[in-house]
């Protein structure tokens, strides 16, 4: 959406965790990342601060995203999960809800040699010992995310 309208002002409004999504989003070119389950003044305030041109994170978010930058990041606070790259996350969040590795090639339009590679990377940055245990952390962790 960027690309085509680059003043495109974006607030993604979602039901999964910021503290996994908020910073990819923004870094994708949105302008704020709200939790679904935020109040409506919270919405509203969001889109206000959007508007007004500045970037709206919660303040929980905030403040770590600027201890991260004060201090380096944590890698024992920070969520294993956070350290997939977006493309690693996807294939994990699918993983999660159920897919086999040929469905998501197909989903993805890889190659299930990709994909394969992509789940040993991914097991590799969770330290995870086989694709059972993949397979498992993904699944809890998805329902974890729909509970969020």
């Amino acid at each position: 959406m960027k690309m085509r309208m680059p003043k495109l002002l974006i607030l993604v409004v979602s039901m999964y965790e910021e503290s996994v999504y908020a910073e990819r989003v923004l870094r994708a070119g949105a302008r704020g990342y709200v939790m679904k389950k935020e109040s409506a003044e919270k919405v509203v305030s969001a889109l206000r601060r959007i508007l007004s041109g500045k970037v709206y994170l919660s303040e929980k978010m905030a403040d770590r995203m600027l201890d991260r930058l004060t201090e380096g990041p944590d890698m024992e606070a920070e969520s294993p999960v956070a350290r997939l790259s977006d493309r690693e996350l996807e294939i994990f969040r699918l993983i999660g809800q159920g897919h086999k590795t040929g469905e998501i090639a197909d989903e993805l339009s890889l190659s299930v040699k990709t994909i394969e590679t992509y789940r040993e990377q991914i097991k590799q940055k969770l330290r995870l010992e086989d694709a059972s245990e993949l397979v498992r952390y993904a699944i809890e962790w998805v329902r974890d995310q729909g509970n969020s």
